[in-house]
């Protein structure tokens, strides 16, 4: 199974397995990664799962799609270039080892 790492704003890593084909936001709330609320499910409505996607760990993600971009300028905290929702990140084995930042505010 891919291991995903949570880092928090405080700089806490949390570091977890993930089963193949779930989303980077399924991951964090089924295992109660602060910071990661997913309020809609992992339908692209709520932008509650953003992440900032560590650079040397965004080659070989799926492109943004457009829903995707427009929650994306819905997020609470600053919208930058490595941000992304967590829900729309389907981790496979290429993934492993994937890093991503959790913003300090999700709502």
């Amino acid at each position: 199974m891919p291991n995903i790492t949570f880092v928090q704003p405080t700089g806490e890593a949390v570091e977890l397995e993930a089963a193949e084909g779930t989303s980077l936001m399924r991951a964090a709330v089924s295992n109660g990664v602060d910071g990661i609320v997913g309020e809609c499910g992992g339908q692209a409505m709520c932008a509650t799962c953003h992440v900032y996607v560590r650079p040397e760990h965004a080659d070989g993600l799926s492109e943004v799609t457009e829903d995707e971009d427009e929650m994306l300028d819905c997020t609470v905290a600053e919208r930058t270039e490595r941000s992304r929702l967590g829900c729309q990140i389907a981790v496979g084995l290429e993934h492993d080892g994937i890093v991503v930042d959790v913003p300090s505010g999700q709502v």
